[in-house]
């Protein structure tokens, strides 16, 4: 599963299990931390999950700066409730990426703001399989 992090909701995306097609799954609204985390753990547990990739929101330059820095530690505190292991992927221009790609579908701009962060959280799940699976196929074969 992927997350995009965002100020007022969490976008998610999930794969199948030979992680070959990532999809967007669905959007929490944020309200308080603990809420936050209870709700996406009854997803993680309904899922299945066995890793998250959580979207690392980097400035362009490559450095870390304060929403890197909050999303690494609402990993922290989400440690507490026992998700599955996770890795941090770069998650920079997801965002305009899912403007663009809603544009292209047709999809019309007052219905970007509900869906931008699971597409998001797609894209960042897409960037981040293709070295897992490269990987995986080197130490299989």
């Amino acid at each position: 599963m992927a997350l995009d992090l965002g100020t007022k909701t969490i976008g998610m995306a999930l794969c199948d299990a030979d992680w070959f097609v990532p999809s967007p799954m669905a959007t929490i609204k944020r309200t308080k931390f603990t809420a936050d985390a209870e709700q996406l753990m009854a997803l993680i547990e309904k899922e299945e999950v066995k890793g998250l990739i959580m979207g690392l929101p980097l400035n362009m330059d490559g450095s870390e700066g304060p929403r890197a820095q909050a999303t690494r530690a609402f990993m922290r505190n989400l440690q507490r409730f026992s998700p599955p292991s996770h890795i941090f992927h770069d998650e920079r221009l997801t965002s305009n990426e899912a403007k663009e790609a809603m544009a292209e579908a047709g999809i019309v701009t007052s219905k970007w703001a509900q869906n931008i962060d699971r597409y998001a959280a797609n894209l960042i799940l897409q960037s981040a399989l293709v070295p897992l699976v490269e990987a995986r196929e080197r130490l299989l074969s």
